[in-house]
């Protein structure tokens, strides 16, 4: 499948995009509309006020545009992040597309995962509660929240495929089920799971180390150069793969 080309990688999509092998090419395209599609729907809403309706379309459109025209191959990573330049990109599509007052339905054949809409709906919400929050702003956390999810389910699994569903548990419960704030101790969890102390804090640490690794990865594929996966993985992991 298309789509196992780019589960964990250091080929970078952005190049694929411009590359000439045509599997790889569509692959990356695929992976771009499912890292992307959320955060672009939510700043849709949020920057140019779309309806429901109205984003969704544009969302299978700007994806079809530019899967059509082959522009996003064209970024330049020593002027921009890629997250930038796609931005910019939508903003022009969605000129355009308003300047010529179309209402056509769009779409153009391309293939990305079925829109979680209700789940999108839910992301614009939290982020137009915000009275700090704006556009480029809610773009970045939808893109952010976007791939920490993705790597989790990836860790997820790879954990069920290995046999460390308990381990996997214990990272949920203790780093990212957590709504509160209040983290349950290291002794109740062991007393839940059937494990010791040392082992949550043994199966705590090996968890996080495998989640950071699967961000970075997914990371590097959606960068255009070296240099902006490092600066990305600062800014969202406080680390420098270096």
């Amino acid at each position: 499948m298309a789509e196992d080309r780019f589960p964990v990688t250091r080929i970078s999509v952005v190049a694929a995009l411009a590359g000439t092998d045509a599997e790889l090419r569509e692959a990356a395209w695929e992976a771009l509309a499912r890292a992307y599609w959320r955060p672009v729907y939510v700043y849709l809403r949020f920057r140019f006020g779309a309806s429901h309706e109205d984003a969704e379309d544009l969302v299978q459109g700007f994806f079809a545009r530019a899967h059509a025209s082959g522009y996003l191959a064209d970024f330049d990573p020593t002027r921009a992040r890629f997250r930038t330049y796609l931005r910019l990109c939508l903003d022009r599509f969605v000129s355009k597309e308003r300047a010529a007052a179309s209402r056509q339905k769009r779409g153009g054949g391309l293939t990305i995962l079925p829109l979680d809409l209700a789940g999108a709906d839910r992301d614009f919400a939290r982020a137009a509660a915000d009275p700090a929050a704006d556009p480029e702003l809610a773009f970045q956390k939808e893109w952010v929240r976007a791939l920490f999810s993705e790597s989790v389910e990836a860790l997820r699994a790879r954990s069920t495929r290995t046999g460390r569903g308990t381990a996997f548990a214990l990272f949920v419960a203790y780093d990212l089920d957590v709504p509160d704030g209040t983290r349950p101790t290291y002794d109740s969890l062991g007393r839940k799971h059937g494990v010791s102390v040392t082992q949550v804090t043994n199966h705590l640490a090996a968890m996080r180390r495998e989640f950071r690794r699967e961000v970075l990865e997914r990371l590097r594929t959606m960068t255009g150069s070296e240099a902006e996966f490092r600066a990305e993985a600062r800014e969202l992991l406080g680390w420098d793969p270096a």
